[in-house]
């Protein structure tokens, strides 16, 4: 059995459904619980029960994202990051710290589901402390 906690949120999995039911028992005799049935969605993680398991997605997460980063109507770029990117600390600095590490922090949590965007949020990360308009025009086109 496995039991997830986070804040006033539980998960509850397993594969004895018994020991489950009395968990949940035991669980409900000390506080005021709620059942709500089935996992939909999670910290920002959509579930989708398949035949074969659980498939797990973030696209309301990383809608979320685009909508904060001003950039629903962008086009989509073709790879993460720039074939000519450099990525140093020298250059015009970001206005709005904030938003750059707000957005950055964002595209960490969604690598749990798109591992191909990990290399290119990680190189951004490393310049949380000053970020630049060109470092943050990467992150943009994460």
């Amino acid at each position: 059995m496995y039991l997830l906690v986070y804040v006033d949120d539980l998960i509850l999995t397993g594969n004895h459904q018994p020991t489950i039911l009395s968990f949940i028992l035991s669980l409900h005799n000390e506080f005021a619980i709620k059942d709500l049935g089935k996992l939909n969605y999670f910290l920002g993680l959509e579930v989708t029960y398949t035949k074969d398991g659980l498939f797990l997605n973030q696209s309301k997460y990383a809608l979320d994202i685009l909508t904060r980063a001003k950039m629903l109507d962008a086009k989509p770029a073709p790879t993460p990051l720039s074939t000519n990117v450099s990525f140093v600390s020298t250059g015009d600095v970001f206005p709005d710290v904030t938003l750059y590490r707000s957005i950055v922090g964002a595209l960490q949590y969604l690598t749990i589901t798109r591992h191909d965007i990990a290399y290119a949020v990680n190189q951004v990360s490393q310049f949380l402390h000053a970020p630049t308009t060109d470092h943050f025009q990467e992150v943009k086109r994460i």
